[in-house]
């Protein structure tokens, strides 16, 4: 039983693997698009405006309360029990107070939690639109959001970070250069047509070398002479147009009687 578990885990593993193959996948960096997207980053500002004066209030209510206990350790000896029983039971409303003012602010689904909900939840909405537009387009079957889930290798490739920026109308230049150079210096992300090149260039010059260092030795070919039967008849026999004199041979009016 054990090892039948066991190939159906391994099949398992293999046809996911087999199917994870088709799809077409893809990662995008919300952080990055959110460093650079202006919407966001007038939303944050405002978002840190509401924290600095919420921890404004904090430091005057935490300075009451020491006011007040210091005024007590002074005056502890010289009041009477019900002064200091008054003035007690004001300390701790004061710390309850500022206490409750804490945790409506700042606790788990508090203030702070809604106002960030209501400042960020549009512009969470017009990056994913954007990530689902570039994704389609692109034809992506997949797309993981490596700010949530961080990834142990991507290729630069499949980052469509820059294309979303630019759905968004973001300048993303230098980005975009950054990521080809990468690209570039992968030797994964080479053409095949480059590679195909590069080997025909190779071997033509092998070739080329080949010819040049190897010169074979020329044969001379004595002619056979062609017998008078099979000589061509039809041509037509050339005829000096006056026989050669022999200047050797005296003329007989030369020689003397």
């Amino acid at each position: 039983m054990t090892m039948m578990r066991c190939i159906a885990v391994c099949a398992f593993f293999f046809l996911a693997s087999l199917h994870l193959a088709a799809q077409k996948i893809g990662y995008v960096s919300t952080d990055a698009i959110r460093e650079k997207f202006e919407l966001n980053i007038l939303a944050q500002q405002r978002l840190a405006a509401f924290v600095e004066e919420w921890k404004n209030e904090l430091s005057q209510r935490q300075k009451h309360i020491d006011d007040l206990e210091l005024e007590i350790k002074k005056n502890r000896l010289i009041w009477s029990d019900q002064e200091r029983t008054v003035k007690e039971k004001e300390l701790e409303d004061k710390k309850r107070e500022r206490e409750t003012y804490a945790r409506d602010k700042f606790a788990p689904g508090g203030e702070h939690d809604k106002a960030a909900e209501n400042l960020f939840k549009g512009i969470w909405t017009k990056m994913y639109i954007a990530i689902q537009k570039v994704s389609a387009a692109e034809g992506y079957d997949i797309v993981w959001d490596k700010s949530a889930q961080p990834l142990v290798y991507v290729n630069a490739k499949y980052d469509i970070t820059v294309k979303v920026m630019k759905e968004l109308g973001i300048d993303a230049t230098e980005l975009d250069r950054q990521q080809q150079n990468v690209i570039d210096s992968d030797p994964r992300n080479k053409k095949p047509d480059d590679t195909r090149k590069r080997k025909s260039r190779r071997a033509t010059s092998s070739e080329q070398d080949t010819t040049t260092t190897v010169n074979p030795t020329p044969t001379t070919t004595t002619p056979t002479p062609t017998p008078p039967s099979q000589q061509d008849t039809t041509k037509t026999p050339v005829v000096p147009s006056a026989l050669p004199t022999d200047t050797t041979k005296p003329k007989e009016q030369d020689i003397p009687r």
